[in-house]
């Protein structure tokens, strides 16, 4: 069986289960840790912010229909529907930060060295270098060789996964109480699964890289 058919099977299989149930979120867990390394990757520093988006619409919509219309196995992959929201996402954010910055600038227009007008959204600067050990972390975290972090997460909640509480503090990290009010969860909830399952985690492959 190949994954595409494995991941429809679970999403059929998921669906069968009324929504919070054990067996429902154990299919769905299983269909995020396979899914995970088929998403689009991006370096941008939107990315995280847009594939927690991605993920809350999946848990809204892969069964039933939440924020937009329900998951259909029959006209796509789930892969394919997810990185298809994700470019949206993605593009959604790029759009405002461009309008954003411009809309900062103190005229819509900047004189150049020669005189001719520019336009303020051609003047961005590239974002810095990521320090290579951060990239090292980030990679490894978004790749997940062994599926141990997307396999990890908080009762009762599998898109609050190791992977992507990780990615959201990595720096510049998301404070706790962003997160909280975002996710609907504790702060305590959040900050206590970080310590004992993430950080034993990151602390475990910093080891195996030399890094502590």
């Amino acid at each position: 069986m190949t994954d595409l058919e494995r991941l429809r099977q679970l999403v059929i299989e998921a669906c069968q289960h009324p929504a919070g149930s054990p067996q429902r979120q154990r299919c769905l867990t299983q269909v995020i840790c396979l899914t995970s390394p088929h998403l689009w990757r991006e370096a941008t520093p939107d990315y995280a912010d847009a594939l927690q988006q991605t993920w809350v619409y999946f848990c809204q919509n892969v069964c039933d229909r939440g924020s937009g219309d329900r998951y259909d196995p029959d006209r796509s992959s789930v892969i394919t529907w997810l990185n298809t929201y994700l470019k949206r996402r993605l593009q959604d954010f790029y759009i405002a930060r461009q309008r954003q910055q411009a809309l900062q600038s103190p005229s819509q227009k900047i004189i150049g060295e020669t005189g001719n007008r520019l336009d303020p959204i051609e003047q961005i600067a590239a974002p810095p270098d990521i320090p290579p050990i951060l990239a090292q972390v980030q990679l490894w975290v978004e790749q997940d060789p062994t599926g141990e972090l997307c396999q990890t997460h908080i009762q009762g909640r599998p898109d609050l996964t190791c992977q992507v509480l990780i990615l959201r503090r990595l720096p510049p990290e998301t404070s706790w109480k962003d997160l909280a009010a975002e996710w609907g969860v504790p702060i305590p909830t959040l900050s206590s699964f970080y310590q004992r399952q993430c950080m034993p985690r990151l602390r475990k492959f910093g080891e195996q890289e030399g890094y502590v």
